[in-house]
């Protein structure tokens, strides 16, 4: 793998996980909001990652290519609702209550939306790391002929 595959690589992964902490944290925000409709209801939204494959132009085929596995890092396929099902309360003193009585509440969990903000900051985290790392190397290796 080459150094700049790594800054790729790690640049890409950096992007990924802020795109995962603003979504969670709007699913934080809109944990408490309250509907009188469940089509109006807020939804938690998840992204979901997938590798970000060689381009075939760049792949070498005139020897082994190692790194074709590896891909170009990540990219987001997809922002999705979670498929959880809303929470219906019945408080008929609630001003935002349907005729029936009934408020719903968005299907964010917060303590799962807590676990994943912190996940998602370390693998931000980590990516830096990496990223400054491969910079570094690209930076000594620039510097060798002196």
């Amino acid at each position: 793998m080459m150094l700049s595959n790594a800054l790729t690589i790690a640049g890409t992964g950096m992007n990924a996980q802020s795109i995962r902490l603003n979504t969670t944290a709007s699913n934080l925000a809109n944990a408490e909001t309250v509907s009188s409709s469940i089509d109006q209801t807020y939804r938690a939204r998840k992204p979901y990652f997938q590798v970000e494959q060689k381009a075939w132009a760049d792949r070498d085929f005139r020897a082994v290519d190692v790194d074709a596995d590896i891909g170009n890092g990540v990219k987001v396929a997809a922002i999705v609702e979670k498929d959880a099902p809303i929470d219906i309360r019945y408080e008929p003193t609630h001003p935002m209550a349907d005729e029936e009585g009934y408020v719903y509440y968005p299907n964010v969990n917060v303590v799962e939306e807590m676990a994943d903000m912190i996940s998602a900051q370390r693998s931000f985290q980590v990516n830096v790391e990496v990223f400054n790392t491969a910079k570094t190397l690209v930076q000594k290796t620039l510097t060798l002929g002196r």
